[in-house]
Parts: C-alpha cells; structure tokens; sequence
C-alpha cells in the first residue's frame, strides 16, 4: 500500500521512472520504508545527513536530482542547497501510528503536471545510485538497476537462509550499498 500510494503521490508531482530523488533521512524505519517505496517509482539516491552544504550541492549537482526528499521540519543544509539548484523539495511525514515505516510525502510548492513516464520502475530501470567513497578521486555515480539488486537481495537471503520467523536488527546507515542490498531487501526478498 505505502508503495502504490508514494508511487501516484509522486507520478502526480510530475516524479517518474528515470527520474532521480536524493533521500536525507536519519537511520530509522521511514527511511528504510522510503528507500523501497521511491524506488518503486524512480530512481533513489540516498545521501548522508551529515554532508555540508557543499558536499550536498556536489552531490545533487551530480546526480541531476529532480527532487529532496527530507523529514518534515528537519534542519539540514541540504533544503537550502536544494532550493538554490531548483530541486524540489518534498517533505515525508512520518505516520508511526499506521505503523513502522508508514508516511506521507508532500510539497508546499507545485511541481508540475503528471509524469508521462509514470507507474511501477521496471527490470532494468536504475533503482539506487550510489556514489563511491572518493578515497582515490572524486566520487563517481555508481547506478544500480532493479535486477542488479534484486539479484543481490535473494543470493544474500538465500545464503543467508533467511526466514518469515528471522528477526534483524539493523544498525548499519541506511545510505549504503550492504545497508540498503543486504539489510533492507535480503530480508524482504
């Protein structure tokens, strides 16, 4: 449900597949629930919340994004970035009483008519975009499709042997490539 309803929220923004949606959220269910759901719909670009100002103009810069997604009255300097390059700003307001995960995204500011280019991503459409570390030069865009992950997700859980009746607690930052792959899909996969 979560997915089909941040799916036509963000198809009737003008958000579709193709499109790349930076995600600043904290470590917590919405975001794990964000990740999944926008990539449903788009491309998501997780981005860590302790960038400066800088690091995020870089970053969505280089991704292209066409829209920020950020909790409702969070402070990050990723808003003011946003809005200097044009992106779109869409806020996520958690719902914990529909239970873990569950939000709604909105924006004060029209973005446009209805994506052309709307409904479910498909196989080989790019569901992450990571960015390397940038230890050696800078950071380099790293696009991952729906099949890349999807594969990854049910080799970890089926190595791992993963069950309905397994528990995970989850601790590592949900921006990476084994947070994201292994902690969020393998489990669901």
């Amino acid at each position: 449900q979560l997915i089909g309803q941040t799916l036509q929220t963000l198809n009737a923004m003008g958000i579709g597949r193709g499109d790349r949606v930076g995600i600043v959220l904290p470590n917590c269910p919405e975001m794990a629930t964000a990740f999944v759901a926008v990539a449903s719909a788009c491309t998501a670009a997780p981005l860590n919340m302790a960038y400066r100002a800088d690091e995020f103009e870089f970053y969505l810069s280089d991704l292209k994004a066409k829209a920020l997604i950020v909790a409702t009255c969070s402070d990050t300097p990723a808003r003011a970035v946003a809005a200097k390059l044009g992106v779109a700003i869409l806020e996520l307001t958690a719902q914990p009483e529909l239970g873990a995960g569950s939000f709604t995204l909105s924006s004060s500011v029209p973005l446009g008519a209805a994506t052309p280019n709307g409904g479910l991503a498909q196989t080989d459409d790019v569901a992450l975009i990571l960015h390397t570390s940038g230890t050696t030069s800078r950071p380099k865009i790293v696009p991952l499709t729906h099949r890349n992950v999807c594969a990854s997700a049910r080799n970890i859980s089926a190595m791992l042997k993963l069950t309905q009746a397994d528990r995970e607690l989850h601790v590592m930052p949900l921006l990476h490539n084994h947070a994201l792959i292994a902690g969020v899909l393998a489990p669901m996969a």
